[in-house]
């Protein structure tokens, strides 16, 4: 048997753009609207008004924790008028959470920013700070009886996301979800793949600069939501687990600081820090190396990688100089559930291998509860329950009980 520490939370995590449906105050929603290539998210999943099934399937199951964002658009659909009912609305799924056992971890954007914020500079904006304060504020004020909060989700896929934005309408072409390797969304046509690799580059030209950026932000948000609320503060850091090829050592720094390292040290001083991992990636003299193919890479192209969420683990522990971690992704977009089960055991295992090492880690959230919409794609499946997209009905997959009973035993058998 492989236990975990006592108290170790055991849950599943959610995005709300990616699940609740018609969030029509987005930039995410009018760009589907516009961004040749993308698929719209409509209904989504329509968890907005199933909530309460929804965290009703993950407590049945075993689990005790879920994560799941608020929604700035629907909070703040216009500049400095907030909606009241909107921010009831979340308070009723944090009440519900609490009602049935589930520790409720609340971020406090996914991504999604309100339109007027994105159409007014987004987060270049010299006001984007002050803005993003204002939202906060309003968000402590129905955060009582909640014990972890993220400021942002992945701040550092934010600014390659905004990267990628800025080349795509400089250059046209079709968006390409930086979720989903160029590869995998590829074409036989040599010119789309020579396209979707040069717009797959974004991912490993992060600017330090925006990094350090994001880093006041959330500084500040954490200090509204300590002085403010008793919830343990932090963000969540989407991890690459970066090696070097034989000549690759020194671009792997140079890569791995902007897009990751810069996050890694704004931890530094909060209470814990997310880690979200999924594969691992080799870094050559030239850059980001692509994924081989192989039959058992994912529906978005990467490889079969378990091992990274310790390798992402033990470098956030480093980096950060040893702050508190809490596993806020992981998963594998696949068909085969058992696929699934068996990457999510390995990943685990390797997991405990790094807690036996002395590392702090307080819980696994696995990414994620429901098949979803993956930003601009609804073909790769990464949850614990199929959702038919027509009647919403939700049919539980074997990997749900599977993590629900390595939960109640609080370990691997």
């Amino acid at each position: 048997m492989t236990n975990f520490p006592t108290g170790f939370l055991w849950g599943a995590a959610t995005a709300g753009h990616q699940i609740e449906g018609n969030n029509v105050n987005s930039d995410w929603w009018e760009r589907e609207l516009t961004m040749p290539g993308m698929e719209p998210s409509g209904d989504a999943v329509d968890s907005y008004h199933r909530y309460r099934e929804d965290i009703d399937l993950l407590a049945d199951a075993g689990l005790d924790t879920y994560r799941f964002s608020l929604e700035w658009s629907r909070i703040e659909p216009v500049e400095g008028q907030f909606s009241r009912a909107e921010l009831a609305h979340y308070r009723r799924v944090i009440d519900y959470c609490l009602s049935r056992g589930v520790t409720p971890f609340v971020t406090l954007q996914h991504f999604t920013t309100p339109r007027w914020f994105a159409n007014d500079g987004g987060w270049t904006s010299p006001k984007a700070k002050d803005r993003f304060l204002s939202f906060v504020t309003q968000a402590t004020t129905i955060l009582d009886g909640v014990e972890w909060v993220a400021t942002m989700n992945e701040p550092n896929m934010q600014a390659a996301i905004m990267t990628a934005m800025r080349r795509m309408a400089a250059q046209g072409g079709q968006w390409q979800s930086p979720t989903v390797e160029a590869d995998a969304a590829g074409s036989d046509a040599p010119a789309e793949k020579d396209e979707k690799k040069q717009h797959g580059s974004f991912l490993q030209d992060a600017d330090p600069e925006i990094g350090r950026a994001f880093v006041e932000i959330h500084h500040a948000a954490r200090e509204i939501v300590r002085a403010r609320t008793n919830a343990k503060v932090g963000w969540t850091i989407a991890a690459g687990a970066l090696t070097a090829a034989p000549g690759g050592e020194e671009k792997l720094k140079q890569i791995r600081y902007g897009k990751e390292d810069v996050y890694w040290e704004g931890s530094r001083g909060d209470d814990f820090v997310g880690v979200q991992a999924y594969s691992s990636q080799e870094v050559d003299a030239n850059g980001l190396v692509p994924h081989p193919p192989h039959p058992d890479n994912t529906l978005v192209g990467t490889a079969f990688r378990p091992d990274s969420l310790a390798m992402a683990v033990r470098h956030a522990w480093e980096v950060s100089e040893g702050v508190t971690v809490i596993v806020t992704e992981n998963g594998i977009a696949t068909a085969d559930d058992t696929q699934r089960i068996r990457y999510t055991d390995e990943a685990l295992r390797g997991l405990a291998d790094a807690i036996d090492e002395g590392i702090d880690v307080r819980g696994y959230l696995h990414w994620t509860l429901l098949d979803n919409f993956e930003w601009g794609h609804w073909a790769p499946t990464f949850g614990l329950i199929a959702v038919d997209r027509e009647t919403f009905v939700r049919t539980p997959k074997p990997s749900l009980g599977w993590l629900g009973e390595v939960a109640k035993r609080n370990g691997l058998a």
